[in-house]
């Protein structure tokens, strides 16, 4: 019995070799298949509790652009509080006393952007101003409000406006 043993063994101590490339081939396909199958975005839109946007049919991606949010508490540029507003309304002597569409607070912050952004510029050539902003708007403020918000955006240089909306598909 014992030398069967040692036949059986013998026999056992060729050696197995896997081969791995049509499995590795296989995974590089399911790989790329995935990676251009999947959309994703940098870009992070994510409106506050307390604001309300409006709904669209329309559907487009994100881009990359300077955030402006105006709630009912305030105006916000990139997430940082630029003016704090009274129940949705402007409070007294904001706004210039020549011009009163003009919101003198967020043409400074602003413009503030615009020159951090051209700074970029100078040392990364593939970074343009372009004057995009993704304009994010309760639904139920005034127009009047609205209209001096854009009205000193563009004054600042931001004139390529994308409003952000719930999708209603």
């Amino acid at each position: 019995m014992n030398s069967a043993l040692r036949a059986a063994r013998e026999n056992q101590k060729g050696t197995f070799h896997l081969q791995i490339t049509s499995m590795i081939d296989m995974f590089t396909i399911i790989l790329v298949f995935l990676l251009k199958s999947y959309a994703s975005s940098a870009i992070d839109i994510s409106p506050s509790k307390a604001l309300n946007l409006p709904s669209s049919t329309a559907a487009g991606a994100p881009i990359e652009a300077l955030k402006l949010m105006v709630s009912k508490e305030g105006i916000f540029v990139d997430d940082k509080n630029v003016l704090a507003l009274v129940n949705g309304e402007l409070p007294k002597d904001v706004t210039d006393a020549n011009d009163p569409k003009f919101i003198r607070a967020l043409y400074d912050a602003l413009a503030l952007q615009v020159q951090k952004t051209k700074s970029i510029a100078k040392q990364n050539e593939s970074v343009n101003f372009e004057g995009k902003i993704i304009f994010q708007a309760d639904r139920s403020l005034n127009y009047q409000l609205i209209r001096k918000v854009m009205y000193t955006t563009t004054m600042a240089g931001y004139s390529d406006f994308k409003f952000a909306v719930v999708s209603l598909q």
